[in-house]
């Protein structure tokens, strides 16, 4: 194709090159672009922590509104990790996560079950990718939902009753890099 460099947001080294010998994939990938002149950028925590970044453009795809960083790194509220916001009305937690399905055009959803039948979604935390870290946060933030990625079975105990955790699927949460990485280049 002629370019000279390629934009991933997961990165192809995930753990430290010691050599270049085309011993397997990464290596022979990186080899490739090594010697076709070719820089490989990968984005993946800057889109993850940045204002407007990956949990943000999920957040605004569930519609949620007065959206704020729910780990933000200290002296600075608008980086960090995941987002918390609130949905326009409470919907019931059924519909909630029907909605959140339909959005991200999966066929279903891991959850925890819902604290009650009457529950309804107001609030809630979003983090892209693997979010088991941030349960807590989400927790503290006052969520009814958490929105994220890889949760293991005993992380869906982690809602305490309070919160329903949905996981949407690491590459489904993700997907959205694809739009914030053209709307970055296209500027």
């Amino acid at each position: 194709e002629g370019c000279d460099l390629i934009i991933t947001h997961h990165p192809i080294i995930f753990t430290p090159l010691k050599r270049l010998n085309s011993s397997n994939y990464v290596e022979r990938c990186v080899e490739k672009a090594l010697r076709s002149g070719i820089a490989l950028y990968a984005c993946h925590t800057n889109l993850d922590s940045t204002f407007e970044g990956m949990s943000w453009r999920v957040a605004r795809m569930i519609g949620l509104e007065n959206i704020s960083v729910l780990e933000p790194r200290p002296g600075e509220p608008n980086v960090g990790y995941g987002v918390v916001g609130d949905m326009p009305v409470s919907v019931d937690a059924v519909a909630f996560m029907r909605g959140v399905a339909e959005r991200f055009e999966v066929g279903a959803i891991r959850h925890s079950d819902n604290p009650s039948e009457e529950f309804r979604v107001r609030r809630v935390a979003v983090c892209t990718g693997s979010g088991r870290s941030l349960i807590e946060a989400a927790l503290q933030s006052g969520a009814d939902a958490y929105v994220t990625a890889d949760l293991r079975y005993n992380d869906f105990m982690m809602g305490e009753n309070r919160m329903i955790l949905v996981d949407i699927g690491h590459f489904e949460s993700e997907f959205c890099a694809i739009n914030i990485i053209n709307d970055v280049i296209s500027k």
